[in-house]
């Protein structure tokens, strides 16, 4: 007897089929031709097509294509098939088999674009609603954790705030000072350039000094900090994350929040006033030496204006803003790291997130301060 055989007998109305051997790919030739003469001795009206598996010893995928392929040809011409005697791991290829072979799927209804940028912009605004409330609960769970620190002081963690406060001041001192030297410098002759128009040049001190104490200095070192301490603090995190560390220290009885959050948050809180300051400082020292050179100004004059224009009130309403700029940068790049997956992808995602939802927050708690502090008068 052949390895694979493949015969059948019609009676009345039905049609039955033995098929046994091993159907593999070495009898897939043998096995095609009794197909094709099985097929084309059929009658074009069709019954009940029992096709019998029990001797079946081996099939693989080609034979079990084969084995569809007459399945499909019968119930073509009308046959209604049924396998009998299947083994379970036949059953299974076979399901393979058919699943592969399915018709696709209908393609997806065309979707008007302005319906579909409707569905967008209400599927965004649910994502950001749920985002937001998600970072008011850890925003919560942190006030929490703050409070029992402060409350026990011994759980403060001076060493992290220490390498923290070094991370996010002392190395950041050059680039804050270098953006706030330039953007002094731009400062100083866009003005000069209009008032000079109205013959007023010497009130472009007046435009140096408050424009930088109580906005300028403070928004853009903020923006700074945000993009570089921020994202630091996420990719830290979150490279914790996937390295299962932060699932350790939940292990041994540690609190995330306690050991990553607050040190860094406590840190930057003292930081920003410090790089505020320090900003301020480098601006108007830039602004103050193009005065000098576009306009004439000598550093005694400049002073003199710089003293007329400003008083403590107008560095004070810049500098009020920092520690709340440092705790919404702080908490944002931590919130992104925890939420990090076990993958880099997530990381660089995250981060990416971090620096926009902190320079976000940034500006617009800055336009609430502008409103409360214009209300106030001050």
């Amino acid at each position: 007897m052949a390895d694979a055989w493949l015969t059948s007998v019609e009676r009345d109305e039905r049609l039955l089929v033995d098929a046994g051997g091993g159907w593999t790919l070495a009898e897939l030739m043998g096995l095609d031709r009794a197909r094709a003469a099985l097929v084309a001795g059929l009658r074009p009206a069709g019954g009940v097509a029992r096709i019998g598996l029990e001797s079946m010893d081996r099939l693989d995928t080609a034979g079990a294509w084969l084995l569809h392929r007459l399945e499909r040809e019968l119930a073509e011409r009308g046959w209604r098939v049924e396998l009998a005697g299947v083994r379970q791991p036949h059953a299974a290829l076979l399901d393979e088999i058919r699943r592969a072979h399915a018709e696709p799927a209908p393609a997806p209804p065309r979707v008007n674009p302005l319906v579909r940028l409707v569905a967008g912009l209400g599927q965004g605004a649910i994502h950001a609603l749920d985002e937001g409330r998600r970072l008011l609960a850890f925003y919560g769970q942190t006030l929490i954790v703050l409070a029992r620190v402060l409350v026990e002081p011994r759980r403060l963690r001076l060493t992290s705030i220490t390498h923290h406060l070094e991370q996010t001041c002392v190395n950041a001192l050059p680039i804050v000072g270098l953006i706030a030297f330039l953007i002094g410098v731009v400062m100083a002759y866009q003005g000069a350039d209009q008032l000079r128009r109205l013959g007023a040049e010497i009130f472009t001190v007046d435009l140096l000094g408050i424009a930088i104490l109580r906005e300028i200095g403070i928004l853009l070192t903020s923006i700074v900090v945000a993009g570089r301490s921020g994202s630091a603090f996420t990719a830290q995190i979150g490279a914790m994350q996937v390295n299962e560390e932060i699932d350790a220290m939940r292990t041994i009885g540690l609190d995330p929040i306690e050991v990553l959050v607050v040190p860094r948050m406590l840190a930057l809180m003292i930081a920003l006033p410090l790089l505020a300051f320090f900003s301020d400082v480098l601006g108007l020292f830039g602004g103050g030496l193009m005065c000098a050179l576009a306009l004439g100004i000598p550093p005694a004059q400049f002073l003199a204006q710089l003293d007329a224009a400003i008083t403590v009130e107008t560095f004070l309403v810049g500098l009020v803003k920092a520690p709340v700029f440092a705790f919404l940068i702080a908490m944002v790049g931590c919130y992104e790291g925890l939420k990090v997956e076990r993958n880099a992808e997530s990381v660089g995602r995250l981060t990416t997130q971090s620096v926009v939802v902190g320079i976000f927050l940034v500006i617009v708690f800055d336009a609430l301060f502008s409103v409360l502090f214009s209300y106030l008068g001050v």
